[in-house]
């Protein structure tokens, strides 16, 4: 038997976030969502493989899609 890295991939698609900080007008940024995904319990132990990439769920809207 030998040791092997598994093939398969995961992905998380986060939805309805914020596009700007609360309260302010600075857009939310990569670094900030993974230090959230890495203080959250179920999350702890997960090693992202990329940044997280944050887009506009609609132009004119103030909602994010990580």
């Amino acid at each position: 038997m030998s040791l092997r890295f598994s093939w398969s991939k995961s992905y998380l698609k986060i939805l309805d976030i914020l596009y700007f900080i609360e309260d302010t007008n600075l857009p939310i940024t990569s670094d900030i969502i993974e230090s959230v995904i890495h203080s959250t319990y179920i999350f702890n132990d997960t090693i992202l493989a990329y940044y997280p990439y944050i887009i506009k769920a609609f132009p004119k809207s103030d909602i994010a899609v990580i």
